[in-house]
């Protein structure tokens, strides 16, 4: 009997799709549809999908796809997602909140974290903090049984 595609890797973080691809031999993994096979390696988090040369060949084509004009973002059905997310910034620290300046005529701004107190109802920054960015910036929301998601985080650097 061949090995799972979930034997063989050991490396998803979903059980929802660790339980579609269960059944998966490696052929068959290879020739899922591009979404799934998307979804397969942003999975993987130790290794990373750099890492797994299954994987390294889908992603260079969904980096090199994303450059051309009219690109959208394979789907995998099975998995239950459509597009990523994105979210560049980590959360700010625990007592602070996003916050935005506008800097100049031409829309720049610069995100920050931000402490806040009210006095006699004027609100008062009290500290300053930078975001920090993500290392993995892109997610998927896989579906899992029962009807929760786990959050894929992925980075689309070559």
């Amino acid at each position: 009997m061949p090995m799972s595609v979930v034997t063989r890797c050991g490396l998803f973080a979903s059980s929802a799709l660790a339980a579609w691809l269960s059944g998966q031999t490696l052929a068959q993994a290879a020739d899922a549809d591009w979404g799934c096979q998307i979804v397969l390696c942003v999975a993987a988090q130790t290794p990373s999908w750099h890492g797994i040369p299954y994987c390294v060949p889908p992603m260079e084509k969904l980096i090199a796809a994303m450059a051309l004009p009219g690109f959208s973002w394979p789907v995998c059905t099975g998995a239950g997602t459509g597009a990523p997310g994105y979210e560049a910034f980590e959360d700010c620290p625990a007592g602070y909140s996003e916050a935005e300046v506008q800097s100049g005529h031409g829309g720049n701004s610069e995100s920050y974290c931000s402490k806040f107190t009210t006095e006699r109802g004027e609100r008062i920054e009290l500290d300053r903090k930078p975001r920090t960015l993500r290392e993995k910036p892109y997610y998927f929301d896989i579906r899992q049984p029962g009807g929760t998601t786990t959050r894929a985080w992925f980075d689309l650097s070559p």
